[in-house]
């Protein structure tokens, strides 16, 4: 791997250092509540057009170094250094919502701040650690999780979305002609619902009861509470308040990109009943290099779920999957306006499916 590519994926870090240059940025120019909106126009206009200017990065890690590549402690490091950075960067973005004096403007904008910076320094994040085999990560994953009191992502993305994926039954994957609109609501009240069905399922197939101590989700869901009243002791109502509204943020904007992953894709139905294997063709997949190591490589989305367990560092670009038009920061916004979103995808999805390929 290039030592510019190996290095360049510590930039997450650049996303949690919004929220106090924001603070700072703020207090310089007098004028606190129009820069609590800066995380958001960094991450959603300033870095698509980064995006665009620094281009593709459709390199593919040689088979040979792929297992040195995989067992370089570097690369877990920087996942694992996450969970104490985003606790950090909440508790202390928390406490500066309840004390800066933000407007009703300045308030909204500082919370969906910190939603989206949750998505991506704590969901992401999160999102590769539960995948991999050892307890240290997976924990590092759920406290990730639990930090925006989303969970149940823990449970129902690694049993449910990845075996339903681009099927009628997972509610993270979109179906042609869905709205964002439409999508999101489901998404949310069915995965969560379903997080704690399939661990209550777990533990009966073990001779227990659903709310069995050994529930993980219940031990996630005491941490999320005793957050929450820490949040509250600290810092009141607002505090709570606070906690609260950013982590619905950072779930729906993970929803969002689930949304974009998967949009109108769809597995066929073999004539036993079953669906077809999943491989690289039934995920979008974007080989935008500066917002692929933003985002540890969730990009390469096509072959993270034909190969689930792959260390973001060797996952692959496959040319032949969906090919998105531009970074997950530049299709999070199209996605929020629907006409919009159908116009760009649809020919993009009906060419590929035709076998003209999506990349022109």
């Amino acid at each position: 791997m290039p030592f510019w590519k190996r290095i360049g994926f510590a930039i997450v870090f650049v996303v949690p250092a919004l929220m106090p240059l924001a603070a700072w940025l703020g207090a310089r120019s007098g004028h606190p509540g129009l820069f609590a909106w800066f995380p958001l126009f960094f991450l959603f206009v300033l870095l698509p057009l980064a995006d665009q200017a620094v281009g593709h990065d459709p390199g593919n890690p040689a088979p040979a170094d792929e297992a040195t590549l995989a067992a370089d402690r570097w690369f877990r490091l920087l996942t694992l250094l996450a969970v104490p950075v985003q606790y950090a960067v909440l508790a202390w973005s928390l406490r500066h919502w309840a004390q800066a004096g933000f407007g009703l403007a300045g308030g909204i904008g500082w919370l969906l701040s910190l939603g989206v910076v949750g998505g991506v320094l704590a969901i992401n994040v999160a999102h590769e650690l539960i995948h991999k085999d050892t307890r240290l990560e997976r924990t590092a994953g759920g406290l990730l999780l639990a930090s925006v009191g989303y969970h149940g992502f823990k449970v129902e993305h690694l049993r449910g979305h990845h075996v339903l994926v681009a099927t009628p039954e997972d509610a993270s994957s979109a179906r042609f002609g869905q709205s964002l609109w439409r999508f999101l609501p489901r998404a949310l009240l069915h995965n969560t619902r379903n997080a704690w069905q399939l661990e209550a399922e777990r533990l009966r197939r073990r001779g227990l009861r659903g709310w069995h101590w050994r529930n993980e989700l219940l031990g996630w869901s005491v941490l999320w509470v005793a957050l929450a009243g820490i949040a509250f002791a600290v810092l009141g109502m607002p505090g709570l308040f606070a906690f609260f509204v950013q982590g619905l943020v950072a779930a729906c904007a993970l929803e969002i990109i689930n949304y974009v992953e998967h949009y109108g894709l769809s597995r066929r139905r073999l004539a036993d009943g079953r669906y077809e294997r999943t491989t690289h063709l039934h995920s979008w997949n974007a080989d935008f290099a500066l917002t692929n190591l933003l985002l540890f490589h969730l990009q390469r989305h096509s072959d993270h779920h034909a190969h689930a367990s792959r260390r973001y560092q060797v996952l692959r670009h496959h040319r032949d999957s969906p090919q998105l038009p531009g970074g997950y920061a530049a299709m999070f916004v199209l996605a929020l306006f629907p006409p919009l979103w159908f116009r760009v995808i649809h020919p993009r999805l009906q060419r590929w499916q035709a076998g003209e390929g999506a990349a022109s």
